[in-house]
């Protein structure tokens, strides 16, 4: 045994082979078994792993328990070589510590052996050099012999386990199933094709041998349970007999007990118990009676229902159902002669829902369809009430819906019966627009009056939703106090005993009348809540005792909780099932505001037909300013009373004027513009008088009034027109277009300060007008398209110069326009204001054309002129007298039109084109600055042209600087 813990098996070189490898031997006398490996054992005193084995060989504990056996003994080889004290297990057996007290001594080295060197071994060496490295490469590659023997051991344990467990352990383990048959006997191992062969036979003997073995494993395992449990198998059979003494004592000891118990129900219990048996009798036969009233009452609610329903008393009559429903189905339920009547009831109230659902709607028809004459009290308020509370009991949310078509069909009247008053339906558009805007003003009168109404409607309306949510609130917060303070009101448990002698002493049908009668009793002296709660029995009851009556006193407890209690304790309430709950009521009242919003848009919508009806055949665009304005105002002013009324912004009849407004403004556009041109192509660009009224308008757009002036009265006294336009000290010749064109871009200010909605489409179209003036007054004058429109013979500098002068007049009040119409815009807008400047720039352009013109005309008479001079007596020359009577002639034409620094500016720049025309000329002719005659000539001519030219109005001081005509020398 000891042999077994210190050494392993030594594997032996095998005789064949050159190699000399170690091979593990292949004879199965010599093969070598590891010992079979259990689960740990619970009782350590019992030997384990290869002891097993031997067990029936070796001393039984359990046999010879009194006796010392070797297990006794304190040290044994084991035991030594196992010291879990030694810090290390030695490698030599005969150095190994024996037990406590041995000493290890060092042996002595013998002198009979002799002294062996490494040299010995030197052949030995070389001659096994080779199998070494093979032995070592053998080595790193696999494990130590002895962990892979040890691993595979363990491996085939937990193999053979596993498949013990899976096969001869299973529940169901059957040789005749097939799958279980195969799988002790594998089969497959054998070769099924031909006959027997050496292979077949191995796997025979090596399965013949693996089930041998599983069969030891199984003895062994099983002898092994047996000699652990053998103990407790001899100390059960010690402590069977105790056992049998214990119970034949307490058997005595129950007889005994039991017959006490006879004895003292029989003396002390029978008659008690028969004097509550009989108290219970009574209350039970009081309990049937105060039923069969309760019955003889709930037979007389069909009538009831009937007469409440005769006087629309629907809340009471549904009040009433539910109470007998809730009776029916608490205390009388399984009655026979009632089957009927819950059903009865039911259809009773679904008749119930449609009457209130068609008295609803017949009182919205008649509410809302009375004269708007009328005051603004709400029609039979209480019975409105009524029908909204029954409706809300009844879950009937959707009355609203029907409150909302009536309320269109009564718009849509209100709308006819106001054109009938006042006029046919189909004479409305031969009305003029004062009649009709009363028409319009009488409609938005009445629907006004007629959302008043429905607004006070709806708040009686949403009133009761309120006045039921905040009940709902007020008995939730009730419960909760008295369930918090109530601490043995009814429904507090009651303790065991009081439970325990109810149960025992009840007879009857109805188990829990005890408990509940227990449970009053208790809560008597505390139950004032109790005393205010009416239950379905009280209600009936009191139903029954005032007959007819009963009708009132049904419909005051509309807004009252009644509770009835189950026999399992459990509280119920007959309105809360039925009332909506609070997110219901909720949505009503909101519905009702959504409800006041869509009246609100209904009435504009039924304007903007209103409106639209109108606007069919144009009229509305064809509107003067002012009427368009009157429009604007009454149609604000409708907006704000609904807003105001509603708190609703309804944006319908607002985008309906809107589109009038856009109509109205490209009318208004058009009309300017065709007038403008028909204006422009009948002018012949002639200086025009000045009416005073002109005067009087551009006065007061200087002193900050961009608005059309008021008409004075016909008996003023006329003023004689003036041949300027005085504006800021500057006077201005212009044509007549230019006044108009003037009036009317204020009429398009005008437009806007009266309706501001429409600034930035007006200025777009301002900004169109002021580019159409632009571009044909070029074509007729600088592209001489005068010639063929109006008639003129030729485009004379004086038409020029007209020109350029109202064009330089518009350009004066751009900047005006522009800081009036930047006050109407909000500061997003703003860039639009940028079509101003583009305006701008292009008038400059024109104006700057309009000289280059006035230029070009005098360049191309210098040219002419000069071209033919010659330097020779007479002086001054021809051609200059010429040159001299042309410039006379221009200054003619422009010194009463233009202003004295353009004149100046612009002869300044003649005045250098002829002294370059000149200089070309002596040159050409070779005319120097010498003092010869010819020279002599030429100076004579220059003097004469200064002098001429200074001798004009505005050109005194002008510096001719006629120096220049003279080539310097090089």
């Amino acid at each position: 045994m000891a042999s077994s813990h210190s050494s392993s098996p030594v594997p032996h070189p095998s005789s064949g082979g050159s190699e000399g490898i170690f091979r593990k031997d292949k004879d199965p006398s010599s093969r070598h078994y590891r010992p079979v490996h259990s689960l740990p054992d619970v009782c350590p005193k019992e030997p384990t792993g290869e002891a097993a084995l031997v067990l029936c060989e070796g001393p039984s504990v359990v046999a010879d328990q009194h006796r010392w056996t070797v297990y006794n003994s304190k040290v044994n080889l084991p035991a030594a070589l196992n010291d879990p004290r030694l810090a290390k297990r030695e490698s030599d057996f005969f150095t190994k510590t024996w037990g406590l007290d041995f000493a290890e001594t060092e042996v002595m080295p013998s002198f009979y052996l002799p002294n062996i060197t490494k040299e010995h071994f030197g052949p030995y060496l070389q001659e096994t050099a080779q199998r070494e490295k093979i032995h070592e490469r053998c080595k790193s590659i696999c494990s130590n012999k002895d962990e892979l023997d040890h691993t595979y051991y363990l491996v085939l344990d937990s193999k053979i386990n596993i498949w013990l467990k899976q096969i001869f352990m299973k529940p169901d383990f059957a040789l005749d199933d097939p799958t279980t048959f195969n799988a002790v006997l594998p089969w497959s191992h054998f070769n099924s094709a031909g006959g027997k062969s050496s292979r077949d036979m191995a796997s025979s003997r090596l399965l013949q041998e693996k089930l041998s073995h599983y069969l030891d494993v199984v003895e062994v395992s099983i002898a092994r349970q047996i000699s652990l449990r053998s103990e407790a198998f001899f100390h059960a059979m010690s402590s069977q007999h105790e056992l049998q003494d214990r119970l034949t004592e307490t058997a005595r000891a129950v007889a005994v007990l039991r017959g006490r118990a006879a004895a003292i129900e029989r003396i002390m219990c029978e008659g008690p118990l028969r004097a509550l048996r009989q108290a219970l009798t009574r209350s039970n036969c009081a309990r049937l009676h105060n039923k069969l009233k309760l019955m003889a009452a709930v037979h007389q609610s069909q009538p009831t229902v009937q007469l409440l329903l005769s006087t629309s008393e629907f809340v009471g009559a549904l009040e009433l159902i539910a109470t007998t429903k809730e009776v029916l189905q608490l205390e009388l339920q399984g009655i026979h002669s009632f089957r009927h009547l819950g059903s009865q009831l039911c259809e009773m109230e679904k008749l119930i829902d449609k009457m209130m659902v068609g008295d609803f709607s017949m009182y919205s028809r008649s509410d809302l369809n009375r004269s708007l004459e009328d005051d603004g009290q709400v029609m039979e308020k209480d019975r409105l009430e009524s029908l909204v509370f029954g409706l809300l009991r009844q879950r009937k949310l959707d009355f609203l819906d029907i409150y909302s078509d009536e309320m269109i069909l009564a718009a849509k009247s209100i709308v006819t019966q106001t054109v009938v008053d006042s006029v046919l339906a189909d004479q409305m558009r031969l009305m003029t627009f004062p009649q009709w805007f009363e028409l319009l003003k009488s409609v938005f009168e009445n629907f006004i009056l007629f959302l008043k109404r429905i607004k006070v409607t709806l708040s009686v309306v949403r009133n009761v939703v309120l006045e039921v949510l905040d009940s709902n609130q007020k008995s939730r917060l009730l419960e909760r106090a008295a369930a918090g303070g109530l601490t043995e009101a009814p429904g507090t448990p009651l303790n065991q005993e009081e439970a325990e002698l109810a149960y025992l002493t009840h007879e009857g049908l109805f188990i829990s009348d005890a408990l509940n009668d227990a449970q009053l009793h208790l809560g008597a002296s505390t139950g004032q809540e109790q005393s205010s709660t009416v239950g379905p029995r009280q209600a009936l009851s009191r139903m029954d005792g005032c007959g007819s009556d009963s009708a009132s006193g049904t419909t005051e407890s509309s807004s009252s909780r009644e509770h009835a209690f189950l026999p399992g304790g459990a509280a119920i309430s007959s309105n809360e099932d039925m009332m909506p709950s609070d997110l219901e009521l909720g949505r009503v009242a909101n519905n009702i505001q959504e409800l006041l919003y869509t009246a609100s848009d209904v009435s504009h919508d039924r304007c903007v037909k209103v409106l639209m009806a109108r606007a069919k055949d144009g009229s509305l665009e064809r509107l003067s300013s002012a009427e368009f304005v009157f429009l604007s105002q009454a149609v604000e002013g409708f907006v704000r009373d609904t807003e105001k009324l509603c708190c609703r912004r309804s944006v319908s009849l607002r985008g309906a004027l809107q589109s009038q407004a856009n109509r109205f403004v490209h009318r208004f556009h058009e009309e300017r513009k065709t007038k403008l041109s028909l204006l422009l192509d009948n002018e012949r660009w002639k200086q025009a008088e000045v009416p005073a009224e002109f005067q009087d308008l551009v006065n007061s757009i200087a002193d900050g009034r961009i608005t059309l002036p008021e008409r004075k009265p016909q008996g003023t006294e006329e003023r004689k027109p003036s041949d300027y336009l005085h504006i800021d000290g500057q006077k201005y010749a212009v044509v007549g277009t230019v006044l108009l064109l003037i009036r009317i871009f204020l009429e398009y200010c005008q437009c806007v300060n009266d309706i501001p909605s429409i600034s930035t489409d007006m200025l777009t179209r301002l900004s169109d007008l002021l580019k159409h003036f632009n571009s044909r007054s070029c074509q007729l004058v600088l592209g001489a398209g005068a010639l063929q429109v109006v008639g003129l013979k030729t485009i004379t500098t004086k038409n020029l110069a007209l020109a350029s002068r109202c064009l330089q007049l518009v350009v004066h009040y751009i900047p005006v326009i522009r800081a009036h119409f930047e006050t109407k815009l909000a500061p997003k807008q703003y860039s639009v204001l940028r079509h101003f400047d583009h305006i701008t720039k292009d008038y400059n352009d024109h104006i700057a054309e309009i000289s280059a013109k006035l230029m070009a005309i005098m360049d191309s008479l210098f040219e002419k002129v000069l071209s033919k001079y010659e330097v020779k007596a007479p002086v001054p020359s021809a051609c200059f007298r010429n040159v001299c009577k042309q410039m006379a002639k221009m200054h003619e034409a422009l010194y009463e039109l233009l202003p004295e620094e353009q004149a100046q500016m612009l002869f300044l720049r003649i005045n250098a084109s002829f002294k370059m025309h000149l200089k070309r000329q002596l040159a050409r002719l070779g005319v120097h600055h010498d003092g010869g005659p010819q020279h002599g000539l030429v100076t004579v001519d220059v003097a004469f042209y200064t002098e001429n030219v200074q001798s004009l109005r505005a050109l005194e001081k002008l510096d001719l600087n006629m120096a220049e005509i003279w080539e310097q020398k090089r």
